[in-house]
């Protein structure tokens, strides 16, 4: 796997020249004739595969469907046309969110940590959607009229290194060496910025959120971060000023009060995700008893002490922990599921199945519910009924490469081989490694027992190679 080059990250910055436009503009406006909204979206799919297969990321099917159902709700009323949305869930503790062309959504699992309440976290996720809505990237091209689509690509690669706030050596590499490139010049101009926010707090408002949890968020970064020399990569690439606060805020003042803060259920994710960044259980489970001490009815606190009690191996006090929750929302799925792993650690496999069983009925589309049973499944070595289940799944998830990687594991120990070799071509292709994957093809096709099975093979071999030649391109 190829490494983005130094070059390209010095061409990004220098490049990122500010978009020249004051007012809203039209979605149909000049830059869609130097970078089409399709080759935005085939340019963005090679670019998040780069990033993948460089990056580390979180596969907590939970955490995944809350970044991805909350960007829905808001994608739902902003002004983002095409909605073809893809997301990464960056493996780092450390404050960032990006969105790059062709609708890709990144988000460091450190903005949990951060963003303290719901509309917080929904601020940040709305400035990006507005990037997408306007596209700031085309934009930035149409600014330069000589741009071609190779350039693109070398804006693209410098959000490569925002990204690497989850902390990747490789890419930390390039980026010491492209500090002073990217100092010179921001990925995104003041005007962007300053764009992004507006949309973002009119796109807060409609979808429900109070509009003033983004000049909070802002305020606050600033006053912790004001003479950090180190700060977040989210303030390197959104700078936070004392007027880009008050902009913020005099807008989201315009608005009446009474939109939504929190909810549980964020909060109960960032207990999660807090959780999965302490490597000491026991440190969590006192930081989580110490908040129920001052409010015994902290629900998400209660469901952190019992994710820390399984982890920690306590799992009599995490049946304890769980049980008022559960007696208070029995069909809650997030404490269902926090069960249902709790007897499955306990080999408490049938009491895991009847609950599992319930959930299914009641939600039975639901992403971490369905991993979950399949998860339950190996569990009892039922291997043939987890190969078809996830067959079901990953047809709805086709871009999920956590779901391709179990696909290819599960149909090496049911003994389908050629199935294997196919489930690990997608996977290597989504995580941007093509040559592996196409030679997993090649061994797809040797085992292939009747033409018509090799000739889609083969099919599918050829996409791959084409895939490939446009990402070399990028990377030349």
């Amino acid at each position: 796997m190829k490494l983005l080059r130094p070059a390209l990250l010095t061409l990004a910055c220098l490049s990122a020249l500010p978009a020249l436009a004051n007012d809203l503009p039209s979605l149909g406006d000049a830059s869609s004739s130097i970078v089409s909204p399709e080759q935005e979206h085939q340019l963005g799919r090679a670019w998040l595969s780069l990033l993948r297969g460089q990056v580390s990321q979180l596969s907590d099917p939970q955490l995944k469907d809350y970044v991805e159902s909350s960007v829905y709700r808001l994608a739902e009323t902003s002004q983002l046309q095409d909605r073809r949305l893809e997301f990464v869930l960056l493996d780092s503790p450390q404050l960032n969110a990006f969105a790059a062309p062709g609708g890709i959504i990144g988000v460091n699992g450190g903005l949990f940590i951060y963003a303290q309440t719901e509309a917080e976290y929904a601020s940040v996720m709305a400035h990006e959607l507005a990037h997408l809505s306007q596209r700031h990237f085309a934009r930035g091209l149409e600014a330069q009229q000589r741009m071609q689509l190779p350039l693109m690509a070398a804006m693209l690669a410098g959000v490569v290194a925002a990204a690497a706030g989850a902390g990747d050596a490789g890419i930390a590499a390039i980026v010491s060496t492209q500090a002073a490139a990217i100092q010179a010049q921001r990925r995104f101009s003041r005007q962007n910025e300053q764009e992004a926010d507006r949309i973002g707090i009119v796109n807060l408002e409609r979808a429900g959120y109070d509009p003033r949890a983004m000049p909070s968020m802002f305020g606050r970064l600033m006053r912790q971060y004001r003479y950090d020399q180190k700060p977040p990569e989210f303030l390197l690439t959104h700078p936070v000023s004392e007027s880009r606060i008050a902009d913020t805020t005099n807008r989201a003042e315009q608005y009446p009060q009474g939109g939504a803060q929190d909810s549980l259920r964020y909060q109960l994710m960032r207990a999660r995700t807090q959780l999965k960044f302490e490597r000491t259980p026991g440190v969590e489970a006192k930081r989580f008893r110490a908040m129920l001490s001052e409010n015994p009815e902290m629900d998400a606190a209660r469901y952190g002490l019992a994710l820390a009690q399984v982890k920690a191996g306590q799992l009599d006090e995490a049946n304890s922990s769980l049980a008022p929750l559960l007696t208070k929302a029995p069909d809650d799925i997030t404490y269902n599921l926090a069960q249902i792993e709790l007897d499955i650690t306990a080999n408490r496999l049938q009491q895991a199945q009847t609950r599992l069983q319930r959930l299914l009925q009641l939600y039975p589309g639901n992403y971490p519910v369905r991993q979950m049973h399949i998860d339950l499944l190996m569990e009892k070595g039922e291997t043939q009924q987890a190969e078809r289940e996830l067959d079901k799944l990953v047809e709805q998830r086709r871009q999920d490469p956590d779901i391709w990687y179990q696909v290819a594991e599960v149909r090496g120990l049911t003994g389908n081989i050629v199935g294997l070799h196919q489930a690990r071509a997608e996977y290597f292709a989504l995580v941007g490694d093509y040559d592996q994957g196409i030679e997993q093809l090649d061994l797809a096709k040797r085992r292939a027992s009747n033409f018509q099975i090799a000739s889609r093979i083969d099919a599918r071999q050829k996409q791959l190679i084409e895939e490939k030649r446009m990402v070399e391109e990028m990377l030349r």
